[in-house]
């Protein structure tokens, strides 16, 4: 199947419309299964003033932006029921079972969990309820094996707790599993409805591979394009922007090459750094951002709610990628910024500290 980079055509128009706060599950269940059989409006997670789009398209999701500027990914209902059929064979769900929804609905993730309900027939439930199956972010996981209790025992009664939106830290995992929570980790983007990769191996239908360093995917769960700009598509591949290698045929990520800063005229990776740290000292309130400096061009700087020290951390991060990783400010807060999903807000960190 051949992927269009673009949509091009709003003159052969299908309604979009967006997905109200105020509706309850049911009724945005009912409203994606009309998107989904064509008898419906497509749906948008946020308003997006256009005319129309594509009869083919069901789903718009707009990404959080927190590497670049926020991009309208439209889905259609075949790569979204498909990547819901993938992951079920992969658990090897039956119809009956459920799901629960702890995710928001204005990312591809929480929708991912609407569909595959209505694979299943049946409607998601929340945290209160049993379920066979949920996704999550690893932030959530973190809080469940530290001190949400009750969210940690809705996981352990799940048969499978797919975890994604971010890098999930292997001595967290390891807890996780200890406490009694089967996980799998996911990898992928909007773009290709979500998550594709699961524990490193691709889903039936999708290939991975790395085109210049960076993680490339291929299926039927691929986008059909951007509503304002071009689908990065080399030879059927979607070029990520997330730096990758295949060793032992599963997929090892690296980091984000768009979230690189230069400073000092030396190339530093943010999540590199993050994740290092977090490793180090087990927790995930420990964020790398970048500020502009007259003398560096970019400054590293750290923000975390733990009690650690510059020179410390200046220490460990020299040790480990060199003396030019040493960060040049560090600040405490009382709390991290988050996106929807989970992920740092570091652009309100650099404007917050400024």
């Amino acid at each position: 199947m051949a992927y269009p980079t673009v949509v091009m055509d709003f003159t052969v128009s299908r309604e979009l419309r967006a997905i109200e706060s105020s509706w309850s599950t049911p009724q945005l269940l009912d409203a994606l299964l009309l998107a989904l059989k064509g008898d419906g409006p497509a749906l948008s997670t946020s308003r997006i003033f256009v005319a129309g789009v594509d009869p083919k398209i069901a789903l718009v999701v707009t990404t959080s932006g927190s590497t670049g500027a926020p991009k309208s990914v439209a889905l259609t209902a075949k790569s979204l029921i498909t990547n819901a059929r993938a992951t079920h064979k992969y658990l090897g769900a039956k119809i009956g079972q459920r799901w629960s929804l702890l995710l928001p609905t204005n990312h591809v993730a929480g929708i991912n969990v609407l569909v595959r309900a209505i694979e299943l027939g049946t409607t998601p439930v929340g945290i209160e309820s049993k379920a066979d199956f949920t996704a999550i972010v690893p932030t959530q996981l973190h809080r469940a094996v530290n001190d949400d209790t009750e969210l940690l025992e809705h996981l352990k009664a799940c048969s499978a707790v797919l975890v994604g939106g971010g890098p999930l830290d292997e001595a967290l995992r390891v807890k996780a599993e200890s406490l009694g929570i089967r996980i799998i980790a996911t990898y992928g983007a909007t773009e290709t409805c979500g998550g594709v990769i699961y524990d490193r191996v691709p889903l039936e239908g999708i290939e991975v591979s790395i085109i210049d360093g960076l993680i490339a995917i291929k299926g039927p769960q691929l986008a059909y394009g951007y509503l304002n700009g071009e689908l990065p598509i080399k030879d059927g591949w979607f070029i990520t922007s997330d730096l990758g290698e295949i060793v032992d045929g599963k997929l090892k990520v690296i980091g984000r090459s768009d979230d690189q800063i230069i400073s000092g005229g030396e190339k530093i990776s943010l999540s590199a750094i993050e994740l290092f740290l977090q490793n180090e000292f087990e927790s995930p309130e420990i964020i790398a951002f970048a500020k502009s400096d007259a003398e560096w061009g970019e400054k590293l700087c750290i923000a975390t709610t733990q009690d650690l020290s510059l020179e410390l951390l200046s220490n460990k991060l020299k040790s480990k990628f060199g003396g030019y990783a040493a960060p040049k400010e560090l600040i405490r807060v009382n709390e991290i910024p988050y996106l929807a999903l989970g992920k740092p807000d570091r652009k309100r960190l650099a404007n917050d500290y400024e």
